[in-house]
């Protein structure tokens, strides 16, 4: 939790310091890449991390990311210029994307499936909590003390959560040690190879482990890495320049837009002749884990709605002051990991899927009320659909994240769960694109579309309408009046769209396998956890993909694996 809790705490801390940033260093034309540039970097680098975990291990990748993130702290805190500033950002983001990933797959190694829900409710509480705190912090801190500290504050949570990793966090690497490629087709007699092999393996002794080392460190697919890490960059970096620093349809955007089309090609092609790939093709081949993902990226489609234009929402049509702005959407962060929390009872009951659905179709409804809210209306309408988007959010997202991960070995589990955040931070970043635009076009022809009288004296674009309404004295009754019913449009229409994006992880799901599939190795540790004697639960020498589909139970209820 305190290493997940500095990327959750960075990602929001350093909002309400732009201002002193910008005046001591400069640089107001390219700020928002101390924001975008992170993303980037966590963003391209889950899948690579993922893979790494894989391989070498989960602590290794977790002691990375925490001393990488910490060296780009604490240079942070001594940049001399924006450019610096970013460069060394985008260093913390690399350690950012190590940490995101791997907490999430140490939580499915450690705990069997019946106490996830638990776990993964209290790492949800750290985003919570940052969400909250984060601004607040990075706020008390620019203006009362250097906004230098908003990093260095990084380096005593930083370390303690290091000192605790290394010395408490013993890694149960079953499943690791007979690590093999799990590209091509499998046959029921893998395992029993393996447990021959590794009979022949401990007669030759550690001679034979080593080389066994060298060969899996020989397998990394490093051109992969950095072809995704390429493809990330061009693609990213398009959807969150385009339409803010050149046009659409200018050079810059098509010539980043055609370049992450040349690399996703050759990514391809690279992934497909390596022996272990970084993205292997059985994350999209399998349709359990295929399905979730896809869902995912609409999550982060939808999220952009509340996230990012809610609190606009509530300070330019409400006329709230940030604080409160911020309450109104915290409300979600408070109800989403009590859901998440409680989510076991119904996937338990109903299965993994059906309670995915109902999160959703829930989600969406309450997307769907949001346009109907009337003009101007209360501070404690939003903040109540906040609140149940919330609670729907937290039955849509852990149970299809536990069930993914429950789907797969400790060998893969660390590539199953990075894809699952890397397509839900590439939906963020398409719907911070996507919806930008539609905010843009709603509003642009709202003002166009103004009255004669009204027109000359109406600024264009959403940023120059807030800052317009945050001065709304300048303005008169009338015109400020068309400038938040304006606003109120452009939300509505950004909802409306978040709505769609719902209705397109619904229709995910409805492809997915009605009874997510529990691999051997997760069966037989629920049948551990749960008491029964290691006799009675027997290994079913299947491999990951030949385990019988059921569903998701508590341990106790877990029978051993089957033969298909």
């Amino acid at each position: 939790m305190l290493g997940m809790a500095l990327a959750a705490l960075d990602s929001t801390i350093i909002a309400t310091a732009v201002p002193q940033i910008v005046g001591d260093l400069g640089g107001f034309s390219v700020f928002s890449w101390l924001f975008s540039g992170y993303l980037l970097a966590v963003t391209v680098t889950l899948p690579v991390y993922g893979k790494l975990s894989d391989t070498f291990g989960r602590k290794p990748v977790l002691v990375t990311g925490i001393v990488i993130f910490l060296a780009g702290s604490l240079l942070c805190a001594g940049a001399w210029n924006m450019a610096s500033l970013i460069a060394f950002r985008v260093l913390q983001g690399l350690g950012g994307g190590a940490l995101q990933g791997t907490v999430q797959t140490i939580a499915a190694d450690l705990y069997p499936m019946k106490e996830r829900p638990r776990i993964q409710a209290k790492l949800s509480t750290v985003w919570a909590t940052s969400s909250v705190a984060g601004p607040a912090l990075g706020g008390l801190l620019a203006a009362y003390a250097d906004w230098r500290w908003i990093f260095l504050v990084n380096l005593p949570v930083g370390a303690l959560a290091l000192w605790l990793v290394l010395r408490h966090f013993f890694e149960d690497k079953r499943g690791f040690e007979d690590k093999r490629s799990f590209e091509g087709k499998r046959s029921f007699e893998g395992k029993r190879g393996a447990e021959r092999e590794r009979a022949s393996e401990g007669e030759r002794g550690a001679e034979g482990a080593a080389r066994r080392s060298r060969a899996v460190r020989s397998r990394i697919d490093w051109p992969g890495a950095l072809a995704i890490f390429a493809c990330g960059g061009l693609l990213l970096t398009a959807l969150v320049q385009g339409g803010v620093a050149w046009p659409w349809l200018s050079t810059p955007s098509l010539l980043l837009l055609g370049g992450s089309v040349l690399c996703a090609a050759a990514t391809v092609l690279i992934e497909r002749r390596a022996a272990e790939p970084i993205i292997p093709g059985w994350v999209w081949r399998r349709r359990t884990i295929s399905t979730v993902n896809l869902a995912l990226g609409a999550l982060g489609l939808l999220m952009v709605a509340p996230t990012v234009f809610l609190p606009t929402y509530a300070q330019a049509v409400l006329g709230l002051g940030p604080i409160a702005a911020g309450f109104v959407l915290s409300t979600m962060t408070m109800s989403w990991p009590v859901a998440a929390a409680l989510s076991s009872h119904v996937y338990n009951r109903f299965g993994i899927r059906t309670c995915a659905l109902l999160g959703m179709g829930a989600s969406t409804l309450v997307l769907l009320v949001f346009p109907q809210l009337p003009y101007p209306g209360a501070a404690w309408q939003p903040a109540l659909l906040s609140l149940a988007l919330g609670a729907t959010l937290g039955l849509f997202q852990l149970p299809l994240i536990i069930g993914v991960q429950s789907s797969v070995g400790y060998a893969e589990r660390g590539t199953a769960t990075a894809s699952i955040l890397f397509c839900r931070q590439v939906g963020q970043s398409v719907g911070a694109a996507l919806f930008g635009a539609v905010a843009n076009a709603t509003l642009a022809g709202r003002l166009a579309d103004a009255p004669a009288d009204l027109r000359a004296g109406l600024p264009d674009g959403l940023d120059a309408v807030s800052r317009s309404l945050e001065h709304a004295g300048a303005l008169t009754d009338r015109a400020a009046d068309y400038l938040r019913r304006a606003v109120d449009v452009t939300v509505e229409h950004v909802y409306y769209g978040a709505a769609v994006a719902g209705l397109l992880a619904l229709a995910a799901l409805l492809f997915a396998p009605r009874r997510f599939p529990v691999h051997a190795d997760v069966r037989d540790d629920d049948v551990r956890d749960s008491g029964v004697r290691d006799g009675d639960a027997r290994d079913g020498d299947v491999q990951d993909g030949d385990v019988r589909e059921d569903d998701v139970r508590d341990g106790a209820d877990a029978a051993p694996a089957e033969k298909s």
